[in-house]
């Protein structure tokens, strides 16, 4: 029983990650948008 629920908390602690990383990446690429975005007008 203990196997399973390490398990099952792997599991959870590993989608919360994914999402996170995905936030991140979100939140780079806008920035990288946002610089690009203003050497280009400038």
């Amino acid at each position: 029983m203990p196997a399973e629920t390490t398990d099952a908390v792997t599991e959870d602690r590993e989608q919360p990650v994914e999402s996170e990383r995905g936030a991140l990446v979100a939140v780079l690429v806008m920035v990288l948008l946002g610089v690009a975005g203003i050497f280009a007008v400038s």
